[in-house]
């Protein structure tokens, strides 16, 4: 992990690190771009045949393994599971669903004048695609983080992808009620999500995180078909004043070994707290080789001359996970996907049980939106209804705009109603 001023003699090799971590989404995902194209055209082609031929190579997918995964065996791994994992699963699926609740909007009307109303109706898509990633860890948590809120919205029809899926993701499943599971990961997923196989009908919409390759393949079929955002790989930044050492490094060691190309930042006043959180850091990480690799590759603790000046450098990054000391730091966030205030509120807690989606935006996405909610789900129609006397009332102002603008058709689909 990198110890870098804003201030003094390295200001100016520091601020070129600041530049390449604003540019990280699309300098992380072009290392893989070529690659994700080929299997994406590939699938479009030749449909189940590529996805298999990929599942084989990269996921150890056998011959006699169906796609679809059976609920029986779903249920077969619910009854294999701890009672204390199936507490956890419970609690973290009640939690979730309870925040997606207050998250769903509610339809409205209103009328700005007599005879004129407009408002809003509310529907849910009419099917999704949950990417729930596989690879190096089983991660039944994302299962329950992304099928849940599209229960609550109300989607018919949820899709759940993921590669040699372990028990307790395959539990989770079942604890989730999902009927519609393919052991399929990668590039492959997407693209078979997004343009359909003779086995998978395409979705509405894919949703959910994933390495580079997944973040890739999400960012080439959304304009095929929905996507929430990319997410993936994680990343973590704590802009602390007061914080303790122990806790910080704790908290970037656990977002630190999800993926060798996770960001892990520090970002402070204080240089003896930066260089007290680095050494933690290190000894943390001992005996956490993927950790490791992603805090010596885009591990950063961030000196600035100032308080303001580290609020300023956070914002401009837009982390996905943002750790902060205390509630009065929300005054000053403007660009994250999920905040955590405090020792007592470590980013794991966010991962698995608050309730608060764990899919979060990356690669500065925070600047333009937050975590995966129950609005993903749905979509927001909006209404609007006329009696002819408000017609009367109203349309003459149409009317002027539209003739402004040139648009006589526009002018006359209004003036023929008046009569």
């Amino acid at each position: 992990m990198k110890i870098l001023k804003t201030f003094g003699d390295c200001a100016s090799s520091c601020e070129a690190a600041i530049q390449q971590l604003e540019q990280r989404g699309a300098v992380n995902t072009a290392k893989v771009d070529a690659i994700v194209q080929d299997i994406l055209a590939a699938v479009r082609d030749r449909g189940d045949a590529a996805v298999r031929q990929y599942s084989a190579t990269f996921d150890a997918l056998t011959d006699d393994q169906p796609l679809l995964v059976s609920r029986e065996e779903m249920q077969i791994s619910w009854d294999a599971t701890s009672e204390d994992l199936k507490a956890a699963m419970l609690l973290a699926q009640a939690n979730i669903r309870a925040f997606a609740e207050k998250q769903l909007p509610r339809a409205w009307s209103f009328r700005p004048t007599e005879g004129m109303e407009v408002g809003q109706i509310i529907r849910p898509l009419s099917s999704v695609g949950c990417y729930v990633p596989g690879g190096r860890y089983p991660l039944p948590s994302t299962l329950l983080m992304t099928v849940t809120p599209a229960q609550v919205a109300g989607v018919e029809r949820i899709v759940v992808c993921s590669p040699k899926p372990a028990r307790e993701t395959l539990a989770a499943a079942h604890l989730a009620g999902v009927t519609e599971f393919y052991r399929i990961g990668g590039a492959q997923a997407i693209a078979a999500l997004a343009f359909g196989t003779s086995t998978i009908a395409p979705v509405a919409k894919i949703v959910g995180p994933g390495n580079l390759y997944v973040t890739s393949a999400k960012i080439a079929v959304s304009h095929h078909t929905g996507i929430d955002m990319p997410a993936g790989p994680t990343e973590i930044i704590v802009t602390s004043e007061t914080g303790d050492p122990t806790g910080i490094a704790a908290d970037l060691v656990a977002q630190a070994e999800h993926d060798p190309e996770a960001l892990a930042v520090l970002i402070t006043s204080k240089s003896d707290l930066a260089e007290e959180v680095v050494l933690e850091v290190k000894r943390q990480s001992q005996t956490n080789t993927i950790a490791q690799q992603s805090l010596a590759a885009q591990g950063f603790a961030f000196i600035t001359a100032s308080a303001d000046e580290a609020h300023a450098l956070t914002n401009r990054l837009a982390p996905e996970h943002l750790t902060v000391d205390a509630g009065a730091d929300l005054r000053w966030v403007r660009n994250a996907g999920s905040v955590f205030i405090g020792h007592h509120t470590p980013q794991s807690m966010g991962d698995y049980i608050s309730g608060p989606n764990h899919v979060l935006p990356t690669g500065r996405n925070g600047r333009v939106r937050g975590g995966l909610s129950v609005l993903d789900f749905v979509k927001i129609i909006t209404v609007q209804q006329y009696t002819l006397d408000a017609l009367r009332e109203v349309g003459p102002h149409t009317i002027a705009l539209a003739e402004a603008e040139g648009l006589t058709g526009h002018a006359e689909s209004v003036r023929v109603r008046m009569r």
